[in-house]
């Protein structure tokens, strides 16, 4: 099993920062990629950004130019940090991982983290 426990969610006025955190742990695996998500009551879970093995980012349109996505692949970590926050920032963000894990061979596989809350208000 492997488990991804993330920290640095709160409250925060409008304009202000917050970095979010994402450690993997557990039995053997190696990450691939790894990306943050954000789900409102009533609507989907939505990407917020997304990081490849290699480095490459991705980023919702919404958060472009605000959020910043990177990763520690010697900590098996991934970080998200969002500035000039607004209250439709407001959400429930997920670490997700695509990941290989071993037991006798390499098999694929995803999790997801328990959710932090992050919300935006004065």
């Amino acid at each position: 099993q492997v488990q991804l426990v993330e920290s640095g969610g709160g409250l925060v006025q409008p304009g202000g920062s917050l970095r979010l955190s994402c450690a993997a742990s557990g039995s053997t695996f190696k990450l691939n990629a790894m990306g943050w998500y954000r789900q409102v009551p009533g609507k989907e879970r939505e990407l917020v950004a997304r990081i490849s093995s290699g480095g490459s980012t991705s980023y919702a349109d919404s958060v472009k130019g605000r959020f910043t996505i990177s990763r520690d692949n010697a900590k098996n970590t991934v970080y998200l940090q969002m500035n000039s926050l607004k209250p439709e920032d407001t959400a429930v963000y997920y670490c997700n991982a695509d990941l290989a894990q071993y037991d006798s061979i390499w098999r694929p596989n995803d999790y997801w983290g328990q959710g932090t809350q992050v919300t935006v208000s004065s």
